[in-house]
């Protein structure tokens, strides 16, 4: 699947694999079934590199750092699954496009869960917020990719994290001064 979804045929699939295309067969009934099981795959890796970032420390400053790396590096090591599932032209199809809004909804309720409980915010407010930090994660990510050489990797992630940092540490500490509307 290295050119692609549309272009991946099963035999080449089982050949790259080192099986028969019986035996691909028999764990998977078509092509989409094997990619629905890559993509399964991935997004629970990346769930669990954010859930690591969020819980290795309870520092905020290093966990928005710790955060970003583990999406940039999840893009830098899994570049071709990356690609794959996350850049295909099935993202509109409604059970590659469950998978993926779920995965992204995983990701921003951990780190929403931070900011709610770290800056008393409402659900609705830590949850925007979030899936803000989400979003620029994403798309920050997949443009380092695309420009990959430009800039060194955690340089890119320093940078991104920097300007998400001084984005929400503007919100007070529970317990701090209350945020004013502004």
């Amino acid at each position: 699947m290295a050119r692609g979804y549309h272009a991946a045929a099963m035999d080449e699939i089982a050949e790259r694999a080192g099986v028969s295309k019986p035996v691909l067969y028999q764990h998977f009934p078509g092509k989409q079934d094997l990619y629905l099981a890559l993509l399964d795959e991935s997004i629970d890796s990346l769930i669990e590199a954010v859930r690591t970032a969020l819980l290795s420390t309870s520092d905020n400053r290093q966990r928005v750092a710790a955060t970003f790396s583990a999406y940039y590096g999840y893009v830098s090591e899994h570049k071709g699954t990356f690609r794959l599932v996350f850049e295909s032209d099935l993202t509109s199809e409604p059970a590659v496009r469950e998978r993926l809004d779920n995965g992204n909804k995983a990701c921003a309720d951990m780190i929403s869960q931070v900011i709610r409980e770290d800056a008393g915010l409402a659900d609705d407010e830590a949850h925007l917020l979030s899936i803000s930090l989400v979003g620029m994660a994403q798309v920050s990510a997949r443009y380092w990719l695309n420009t990959l050489g430009s800039i060194p990797r955690d340089a890119a992630e320093q940078l991104v994290a920097r300007l998400a940092w001084r984005g929400i540490s503007g919100w007070p500490l529970t317990g701090e001064l209350p945020y004013a509307e502004g």
